[in-house]
């Protein structure tokens, strides 16, 4: 994966909205984006038409849309579709982050396309724009049985371990401009051989 991907254009945080679910497993990606936001300068805003929280910031040179979904995790793609329809950007310039229980706290990992793995937000998002868009897929740990999922992803880190996926952010946020110029497997390179 040497040749150069798409400049990403939206940059897609996946969580559930409200002050209940801030500080649970399941909103990782929405702690992303607001990172991204507080890093490059943009403050969060809802936008109706997008039914979420969208700002745009400058990343490596390029106008890059931020979004926070608000129509909770299983209708994620009605908001993602909404802001790509609107702006006329493509499926390979969609950045979408998420928790993701089959990778340890502090393992983070970028990827390029694939099915949706049994999350709920990636599941909507997938018929609403296509499969082939870059995923973070922010490692939070596996509760142990597949029963018990739920409530895991519902409840908060550990001390410890929200600590590692905060360093994991980090790490993130320091290849993010080269996912942004399109050069993946650059930021591939770093993220993954520094876990």
């Amino acid at each position: 994966m040497s040749h150069k991907m798409q400049p990403i254009r939206v940059i897609a945080g996946l969580g559930n909205p409200g002050a209940q679910y801030e500080q649970t497993l399941h909103n990782a990606g929405f702690w992303f984006v607001d990172r991204l936001a507080r890093r490059y300068g943009g403050r969060f805003r809802a936008e109706a038409k997008f039914f979420g929280e969208t700002c745009k910031v400058r990343i490596a040179g390029e106008d890059v849309w931020l979004l926070k979904p608000a129509t909770f995790m299983n209708r994620s793609g009605r908001a993602v579709s909404a802001l790509m329809n609107f702006y006329k950007i493509g499926v390979g310039e969609l950045l979408v982050a998420h928790d993701e229980i089959d990778l340890s706290p502090g393992d983070t990992r970028l990827k390029v396309g694939g099915g949706h793995g049994g999350h709920n937000g990636l599941r909507d998002i997938i018929p609403a724009v296509g499969k082939d868009f870059v995923r973070l897929r922010v490692g939070v740990g596996h509760p142990g049985h597949k029963d018990r999922v739920a409530d895991y992803v519902l409840g908060h880190a550990s001390k410890a371990d929200q600590q590692v996926i905060e360093a994991s952010l980090d790490r993130v946020e320091y290849v993010i401009e080269w996912v942004v110029a399109g050069e993946l497997a650059k930021a591939m390179n770093r993220l993954h051989g520094s876990t």
